[in-house]
């Protein structure tokens, strides 16, 4: 154990955990996903139910993986294991979080390609193009066009995983974190200065009751999976790279106040430009996932500066993207190495041999493959469902049975009180983790499943 110990690749310091981690939390989930699910569930309830499920929930469940990986110097399916045969069946969460990425990075680099393509098109000055009707539908159904830009993405991302953990996830991070907020800023700034904007921009900071739904709860929830990282086996992966004199509670916070503070950028992004284009037409907030790649360029087709304003928007999302993807690809690669015994690059090889293969369903999902579904979804919204839907919510409910019954809380402080004089939120941390978090879990996956069915109407 000692001699992994030292051989493991490992973060420079606090910072480079930091940037690290919140380029895995900050990328489409945040800027594609959050402003879309907040101008269908109520703007500013569903941004308060958000936060406060993020300094509990989410707080406890970063704190959790992030010393679970640390303690144990492994990758999910390691980790999950050290502790033998204590563990029990609740060492097959170890593995949910370790497929939940293999799964993910794959039709997320789908999307990650449309990204590219708009962001090139702008760059060309053909933004009024990507405004007209049925441009999108149109390129989505072109398997050879998305099979390109999702490969030109993939090979970006393993290259970079290719270089390691500090040449590579840490580096890219420190340049690309930094600029990702600016650019987020003058967006914003853009966007919120848009006559008629400011309705848009209290709809959404602004919390009113009357738009409050039960599904607003459930949705937050599962957001914030996907805007935090949380069980996909990220935390953990990273947890074991982080130096025993960085402070996990220090570190948590930091993430948090990050991730929090661009989903709310992304927000005056997008639903304030959206409200000034629409008059505040419920149809148009109410566009989902095609709010990004539909609505937004109708937006800036119909400003002036629409062009500069699309290179801006489309690179903040493409480099929010970048640093997500390489988070993902990171904790399948590292579970490969540690499980496996292969060298980096062998392991990287594979996994992106994985990630061409079934991107390519993906990709070919909207237009040659379009005649197959799975339960009536396409190959992309299948594993989105499967994994957003089902598995995180169980990886979740079987990392804080894990966490709680058999690591233990008192080992846990121990972790997570190195480098820092006392456990700050350790009460919240507690409730959370034994009671509250498994019964979190176990709602958003009955309420999902139910929901993809038919039984009930989010």
């Amino acid at each position: 154990m000692e001699k992994e110990k030292n051989n493991r690749s490992s973060f420079s310091g606090k910072i480079g955990f930091v940037l690290s981690a919140a380029g895995a939390s900050v990328g489409l989930g945040n800027i594609w996903r959050f402003p879309y699910l907040a101008a269908k569930y109520g703007g500013g309830i569903f941004l308060l139910i958000y936060i406060l499920l993020a300094l509990t929930f989410g707080y406890t469940m970063i704190v959790a993986e992030s010393a679970l990986g640390r303690m144990t110097r492994k990758s999910p399916v390691g980790a999950f294991k050290a502790f033998g045969k204590k563990a029990g069946w609740l060492s097959f969460g170890g593995w949910i979080n370790a497929i939940i990425p293999v799964l993910i990075v794959p039709y997320y680099s789908v999307i990650g390609g449309w990204v590219i393509k708009y962001f090139v098109e702008y760059l060309k000055g053909n933004g009024a193009k990507l405004a007209e009707d049925g441009y999108f539908s149109n390129f989505i159904s072109n398997g050879l066009s998305t099979e390109i830009c999702f490969i030109v993405f993939c090979m970006f991302t393993l290259i970079i995983i290719y270089a390691g953990v500090r040449n590579g996830i840490e580096r890219v991070s420190k340049f690309m974190m930094p600029i990702l907020v600016v650019l987020s800023v003058i967006i914003a700034i853009y966007s919120v200065t848009r006559p008629g904007a400011l309705a848009g921009v209290k709809y959404f900071l602004v919390p009113n009751p009357k738009n409050f739904s039960w599904m607003t709860v459930v949705t937050a929830m599962g957001q914030m999976f996907y805007s935090l990282s949380i069980a996909m086996g990220i935390l953990v992966t990273f947890g074991s790279y982080m130096k025993k004199d960085t402070s996990i509670e220090d570190s948590t916070r930091n993430v948090e106040v990050f991730d929090t503070a661009i989903a709310i950028m992304a927000g005056l992004m997008i639903i304030p430009a959206v409200f000034a284009f629409s008059g505040g037409d419920p149809d148009t907030l109410q566009a989902g996932p095609s709010l990004m790649f539909i609505t937004i360029p109708k937006v800036f087709d119909s400003m002036g500066f629409g062009t500069f304003a699309g290179i801006l928007f489309f690179l903040l999302v493409l480099f929010a993207a970048v640093t997500s993807s390489i988070a993902l690809t990171e904790s399948a690669v590292s579970t490969v190495e540690d499980e496996l015994k292969w060298s980096r690059k062998k392991s990287t090889v594979i996994v992106g041999f994985i990630m061409i293969i079934l991107g390519t369903l993906s990709c070919l999902g909207y237009g040659p493959l379009s005649f197959v579904k799975i339960i009536g979804m396409q190959f992309l919204d299948f594993f989105d469902f499967l994994t957003n839907s089902v598995m995180m919510p169980i990886a979740a409910l079987m990392t804080s049975l894990f966490v709680s019954k058999v690591v233990g809380v008192d080992r846990m402080e121990e972790e997570i009180r190195h480098g820092e004089s006392k456990f700050r939120r350790k009460k919240i941390f507690v409730v959370m983790i034994k009671y509250l978090c498994p019964i979190f879990a176990i709602i958003i996956l009955v309420s999902s499943v139910a929901n993809a069915f038919g039984w009930i109407s989010m």
